[in-house]
């Protein structure tokens, strides 16, 4: 029996709660937990926000640790090896993404971390607010030793969901780069656009954060709420990150794109509110894309481009008896900018 904790309703909160790890498998790594990060995807589904969650859920996904055993056909993983495991823990592994590395497009559905149903034996996946995984080798990555571990942490998700998008549509030096929001996905979308060598522009609708942005890199800050800010810097972006998680309206950023820009949504999963106004597009011939998270070859990628240009994430420590009161926090926005459990609080409760 492994300590975790979870909720067991919607309502309930989370608590410590046992849970089973499976035996390993030829091709499985077993991991002892040292740090989760506690991302907002969490919440939502603590919360049962989106439906289908599976009570009792383990959340946690953005985990490092060390390995403590691997199966019999493991050979790229050792006894204490620091690694990470991500969002996703298998998929099918024959499809075309799959096949190009990008299992989180998995054409037959990936399997998430938590609140999954492994393959296999068809049980329900516990995620990393918990003592111990168990992980096939696939799914499992090196972090690298001049990354601060606690630190990396939140890179398997903040880190990845910012870092593939730039990658895949090509931000390059001297680029201009929009970054919309200034949470944990903004302040890591800002270290990587700087270190690809772009221009960073943080796009906030508070006054507040123009010295933090400053501070996390950003060579301008633009107020949202400002029509005489937005207007003197309409048509000049190459690309806009939005890693903004809830409803607002796209068209005054589409605005600030040149022709052939590209607004790229990495935060909201729900309905345009307002109305796109499909002018914005077809007369500049912008592009609206979306972008989640990335499969394990660039996920180690991201890994290695942190260690290469001294990034991380900005991290709040936490002991996992303290998580309840840090998912109010988050709901509020007051972390800067993602919470990390210490494991060592649930071995020693």
């Amino acid at each position: 029996m492994v300590k975790a904790y979870a909720a067991q309703s919607e309502n309930s909160g989370l608590a410590q709660h046992g849970i089973e790890r499976r035996t390993l498998r030829s091709d499985d790594v077993a991991i002892e937990i040292d740090y989760c990060g506690v991302c907002h995807t969490d919440i939502h589904y603590v919360e049962n926000d989106w439906g289908g969650t599976i009570y009792p859920v383990v959340p946690g996904h953005e985990i490092v640790g060390r390995v403590t055993a691997v199966g019999d056909k493991v050979t790229q993983y050792k006894e204490g090896d620091v690694v990470g495991v991500g969002c996703l823990v298998d998929s099918c592994r024959q499809c075309s993404a799959c096949d190009q590395g990008l299992e989180q497009y998995c054409l037959n559905g990936m399997v998430p971390t938590y609140n999954g149903e492994d393959l296999h034996d068809g049980s329900v996946t516990y995620g990393g607010y918990s003592e111990s995984i168990v992980v096939s080798d696939r799914f499992v990555v090196k972090v690298p030793d001049a990354l601060d571990a606690a630190k990396a942490a939140p890179l398997l998700c903040a880190g990845i969901t910012t870092y593939s998008p730039l990658r895949h549509y090509g931000v390059k030096k001297g680029d201009k780069v929009g970054v919309i929001g200034m949470g944990g996905l903004g302040h890591m979308g800002v270290k990587f656009a700087k270190a690809l060598g772009a221009e960073v522009t943080i796009f906030t609708r508070s006054e507040a954060k123009v010295k933090e942005a400053k501070k996390q890199g950003a060579d301008h800050v633009v107020i949202s709420t400002d029509q005489e800010q937005m207007q003197a810097v309409a048509e000049t972006f190459d690309f806009m990150l939005d890693t903004v998680p809830v409803k607002h309206d796209l068209n005054p950023y589409l605005n600030c794109l040149k022709y052939d820009g590209t607004h790229i949504i990495v935060g909201l999963l729900e309905p345009v509110e307002p109305a796109l106004e499909a002018g914005a597009l077809v007369l500049k011939r912008r592009v609206l894309a979306g972008s989640l998270i990335g499969g394990l070859p660039e996920t180690q990628e991201m890994l290695d481009f942190c260690a290469e240009h001294d990034i991380h994430c900005d991290v709040e420590m936490l002991d996992i008896e303290n998580i309840n009161e840090a998912y109010q926090r988050m709901k509020k926005g007051d972390v800067k900018y993602r919470f990390v459990i210490d494991m060592q609080s649930l071995k020693q409760s």
